[in-house]
């Protein structure tokens, strides 16, 4: 019995190494569909621990969520970031993330991994302030207004999308059932279906897909222009991840030191020093034995006998 737990132990290590490594190695894409995943697992695994004592982990959800309500929102104001790599359920995370790798692969063949990871934030953005903006203007959301939530990276896979479509729209996609369609044509449908429905019981997430589409199109066209809108996001994350790079030690030269020829004093001197040292660490060596050496001791040693 212990054999098997041992056994499905060093898988669940085999995994995560496996995960980790993917993250460090893998590109952009790989590194967006893991922290998506991640952030859903974890969360679930608070929420079903929290529940198992009796106490809703919802809430938790609903504070990394945006809401639409501005008074709540100037509270939150992390929200129009961490709401984009929320999802509710597994079928949620499972579209977005099979969409988010078939549109991003296709977005990396004419643009950098690092314009999809600044348009993925800057698409989640514009949908959330579409968002905002519409339920706080129009009077049919009126009565949703205080207690409305947005979560999901629908936003910024819209904007993938849409930029794709616009950089290339005669590129064909083979869909299940309908054959090989031009992105012009898939993109078009997914903005007008998300048009459309904007007076839904989904309104607020149809808004968010109008947001993300509108940057996504307003990318390409500014890089057209010689702009990139992703620039600025890219600047930051680059910022922000220099804070916490680890820092390398540098050496400073000794500027003291001497830097022509010993003279004769000196050499000898030192010969002598070296010498004393050798000599202690054989009488280590009597004493206590080769295995008592340091790193350092051993070297020093090994340096003498090819001297000699």
């Amino acid at each position: 019995m212990t054999g098997v737990f041992f056994f499905i132990e060093q898988q669940n290590m085999n995994i995560i190494d496996s995960i980790k490594h993917t993250f460090k190695q893998g590109n952009a894409l790989s590194r967006l569909i893991i922290i998506n995943l991640a952030i859903f697992t974890t969360l679930k695994l608070v929420v079903i621990f929290l529940t198992l004592f009796n106490n809703s982990g919802e809430y938790i959800v609903s504070f990394l969520a945006v809401p639409a309500y501005v008074p709540l929102l100037l509270h939150r104001v992390w929200t129009p970031i961490t709401y984009m790599f929320l999802h509710e359920g597994f079928m949620h995370i499972l579209f977005n993330m099979l969409n988010l790798f078939w549109f991003g692969k296709l977005f990396t063949l004419y643009f950098s991994e690092k314009q999809l990871v600044g348009l993925y934030l800057l698409g989640g953005l514009f949908g959330a302030a579409f968002y905002i903006a519409a339920f706080n203007i129009f009077p049919h959301y009126a009565p949703l207004l205080h207690q409305s939530l947005l979560l999901g990276a629908s936003a910024s896979i819209m904007a993938i999308i849409v930029a794709t479509a616009v950089r290339s729209p005669n590129m064909e996609m083979q869909l299940l059932f309908l054959g090989n369609i031009k992105l012009k044509y898939i993109a078009t449908a997914i903005v007008l279906l998300s048009f459309f429905s904007i007076t839904s019981d989904n309104g607020g997430g149809q808004l968010a897909h109008l947001g993300g589409a509108l940057a996504g199109y307003l990318f390409v066209v500014s890089l057209q222009q010689g702009a990139d809108l992703t620039k600025g996001i890219n600047w930051l994350l680059d910022a922000v991840y220099d804070l916490f790079r680890p820092r390398k030690l540098k050496i400073k030269p000794n500027k003291t030191r001497k830097t022509g020829p010993m003279s004769d004093a000196e050499y000898n001197a030192n010969k002598a020093r070296k010498m004393a040292q050798i000599d202690h660490i054989l009488d280590k060596i009597k004493t206590s034995g080769y295995e008592s050496l340091n790193a350092d001791e051993k070297k020093q040693l090994f340096d003498q006998g090819k001297k000699n």
